[in-house]
C-alpha cells in the first residue's frame, strides 16, 4: 500500500514530469516526502514567493511546450499563486496548481487557512477541485492533463487535502493521458483556399502556442501567397521577423500603419488569435458581432470563434495543421497582395527606427547593440509597463530568438521567466527587460536562481517611475503627478549580493562593453540601465499609445 502523496508522485511520473515549482509548506509535507524518493527523476525549483514559482511554470510551459506544474501550500500560498493562474489563464498556457488543502474532517469549518478553491479559483482557471479520497488521485491527475492540454489550454486547480495525502491507497497510478487533437476536418483546406482567393486585401493574424513545423509551415504559406502576418499582442517570435511577410504585431502602441492594415483588410485570417481587446484597438478596429471584414476564425478551442466577432468560417483546430494541409498551395486571385505586403513591411521597418532620446542613455542605441550582438536562439523576457515597448516594438525576433511575456499585463513576471528559460536551455542566451518597478515585484527570485545556478542577464531600466501609470496621469490629470514616484535600491549591489555580476550603466557608449561583460559572467549579471524619465518609451510610440487609450 502507498499513500496518496506517494500516489500522486507516481501520477506525475507517469505523465512524463520532470520540473516542478513551487514553495514548501506543511499542507502538503507527505508530498514534499514523496518527492525526496524521486529527487533524481522530479526537480523541485526551491522559489521564494509563489507568484514567482507560478510565473516560472507558465513560463517553462510555454518554452518547452509541457504542462508546468507548480505546489504551493493552502491559504496564501494559494492566493499569492494565482497571479500566474491568471496569467496563465490569459495566455491560453498548460498548467496545473496543486494547493495543500485542510484535511476533510475540517472542511467547511473555516479552519486555519481554508479557501474554498473550486470557488476561489473557478473563474480563472479552466477547471478547480479537490481530491477527496486517495483512490481518487489517478483519476483526477490525467482529468487535470488533459482538460489542461485540451482544447482552448489553460491552468487547472487541484486542492490537496492533508488526509488524503496520508492515506493509504491500492490504486494505481494512470497511463500518460492522449489529449485529442482534432484536425481541420474535410474541406476546411478548400474553403480556406477559397475565401483567400475571393480576397483583394488579406490579412493573418498569428498567435498561440507553435511547434517548430507549425513556425515553417507558416512562414512557406504566408511567403509562397505573398500574404502579410501580424504577430498577435507579444507573439512576435512566430513568424521569424526577416520574412518578406512579417508587417510587424497587433499589440499596444500600434502604428497608424498597422492600424490602417487591419482597417482596410477584407478578409481576416485568425490562427491562433482570440481577436481581444489589445489586438483590436479595445475593440474598435472591427464591428461587433459583425465585421466589416470577412472572418476567417481558426483556433484550438471551439469556444472562441464566435465570442465577439461572428466568423465566415470557424474551425475548431490547431492553425499549425490548417497549414500543413494547405502546405504547397498557391491561391488564385492575389494580383496586387506582394506590393501590399511589400508597403506594410516598408512601414514596419521604419517603425523600428527612433529619433535621439533624452538623457544620456539611449535605449533606442541599447536595442540597435543587442540586434547586432544577440546570437540566434536568444530567449528574451519581459514583465509589464511601457518599457516593454522597447522590446515589442523595436527589436526583431529572427534566427529562433524567443519571447516570454504576460498577456496578462502582469508585473514581475520576466525574472521568474528568465531563470526558467535557463533552467529549460541552460547553453541559451536569456536576457530579461524590467522596469524598476516590474523587477522590484519578484526580485526575490535571484534567490532561486543563486540556488539553482540559472543565471540569465536582468536589463533594469531604472527611471525611478511606474511609468505606465504616470502616462496615463499625465494624460488624464495635468500637473497632477502623484504616487508614481519610486526611490530605487542600488540594483546592482542587489544582484551581487545575490551572486550576480552587478553593473550601473549611465551613458550609451557605456553599454556595449558592460553588456559584453554581463554575457562573459558565468554568474549571470544585472545591468540597471539609468534611464530618463521622458525616455521610457520612444516618442512615437507613446503617442501612438495615448491616441489609442483616447479612442478607446
Amino acid at each position: 500500500m502507498r499513500t496518496g502523496a506517494q500516489l500522486l508522485v507516481d501520477c506525475l511520473l507517469a505523465q512524463g514530469v520532470d520540473t516542478a515549482f513551487g514553495v514548501p509548506g506543511e499542507s502538503y509535507l507527505a508530498v514534499l516526502d514523496a518527492l525526496y524518493d524521486t529527487s533524481e527523476r522530479i526537480r523541485m525549483v526551491p522559489n521564494r514567493h509563489e507568484g514567482g514559482a507560478a510565473f516560472m511554470a507558465e513560463a517553462w510551459s510555454k518554452l518547452t511546450g509541457r504542462v508546468g506544474i507548480v505546489f504551493v501550500t493552502r491559504g496564501p500560498g494559494a492566493t499569492n499563486a494565482a497571479i500566474g493562474v491568471h496569467t496563465a489563464m490569459q495566455n491560453a498556457t498548460p498548467m496545473i496548481l496543486f494547493v495543500g488543502q485542510v484535511g476533510t474532517e475540517a472542511a467547511g469549518r473555516d479552519a486555519f487557512q481554508e479557501i474554498d478553491y473550486r470557488a476561489a479559483f473557478g473563474p480563472i482557471a479552466k477547471w478547480a477541485t479537490e481530491i477527496g479520497h486517495a483512490d481518487r488521485v489517478p483519476e483526477t491527475i490525467a482529468r487535470a492533463f488533459s482538460v489542461a492540454q485540451s482544447g482552448r489550454p489553460g491552468p487547472v486547480v487541484v486542492a490537496l487535502p492533508e488526509d488524503v495525502l496520508t492515506a493509504p491507497t491500492g490504486a494505481a497510478p494512470g497511463p500518460s493521458v492522449c489529449v485529442p487533437r482534432p484536425g481541420p476536418g474535410a474541406g476546411a483546406r478548400e474553403a480556406v483556399a477559397r475565401l483567400l482567393g475571393q480576397a483583394r486585401a488579406p490579412l493573418v493574424i498569428a498567435a498561440g502556442r507553435w511547434s517548430e513545423a507549425g513556425r515553417a509551415a507558416l512562414r512557406r504559406f504566408a511567403e509562397t501567397n505573398h500574404l502579410p502576418v501580424l504577430a498577435d499582442f507579444r507573439c512576435q517570435d512566430l513568424l521569424d521577423n526577416d520574412s518578406p511577410s512579417y508587417v510587424g504585431d497587433a499589440g499596444l502602441g500600434k502604428t497608424p500603419g498597422v492600424r490602417a492594415l487591419i482597417r482596410e483588410a477584407d478578409l481576416l485570417l485568425a490562427l491562433g488569435s482570440e481577436l481581444g481587446e489589445i489586438t483590436t484597438d479595445g475593440y474598435g478596429l472591427l464591428a461587433s458581432p459583425q465585421p466589416a471584414q470577412r472572418l476567417i476564425h481558426v483556433h484550438p478551442g471551439p469556444e472562441v470563434p464566435n465570442k465577439v466577432f461572428s466568423a465566415e468560417l470557424a474551425l475548431a483546430c490547431h492553425p499549425e495543421d490548417l497549414l500543413l494541409a494547405l502546405d504547397g498551395i498557391a491561391l488564385d486571385g492575389r494580383t496586387g497582395w506582394a506590393a501590399r505586403t511589400a508597403a506594410a513591411r516598408a512601414d514596419w521597418i521604419a517603425s523600428l527606427a527612433v529619433p535621439p532620446q533624452p538623457g544620456a542613455l539611449d535605449m533606442g542605441a541599447v536595442m540597435a547593440h543587442l540586434g547586432e550582438v544577440l546570437p540566434e536562439g536568444a530567449i528574451l523576457t519581459n514583465g509589464a509597463g511601457n518599457f516593454t515597448i522597447w522590446l515589442n516594438k523595436h527589436f526583431r525576433f529572427r534566427g529562433g530568438t524567443r519571447l516570454l511575456a504576460p498577456q496578462s499585463g502582469a508585473m514581475g513576471y520576466g525574472l521568474p521567466a528568465a531563470i526558467a528559460a535557463k533552467l529549460a536551455a541552460p547553453e541559451a542566451c536569456v536576457v530579461c527587460f524590467a522596469g524598476d518597478g516590474d523587477f522590484q515585484m519578484t526580485a526575490s527570485e535571484l534567490g532561486c536562481a543563486l540556488q539553482t545556478g540559472a543565471r540569465p542577464i536582468v536589463l533594469v531600466l531604472d527611471n525611478g517611475s511606474y511609468g505606465t501609470i504616470r502616462m496615463h496621469q499625465e494624460r488624464s490629470y495635468p500637473g497632477r503627478v502623484s504616487f508614481t514616484d519610486i526611490v530605487n535600491p542600488d540594483f546592482a549591489a542587489l544582484a551581487r549580493a545575490y551572486g550576480f555580476h552587478g553593473e550601473r550603466v549611465e551613458r550609451s557608449a557605456d553599454f556595449p562593453a558592460a553588456f559584453a561583460r554581463a554575457r562573459a559572467s558565468a554568474s549571470g549579471a544585472l545591468l540597471a540601465l539609468a534611464i530618463d524619465v521622458e525616455s521610457l518609451t520612444p516618442r512615437q510610440t507613446l503617442s501612438a499609445m495615448r491616441e489609442a487609450a483616447e479612442k478607446g
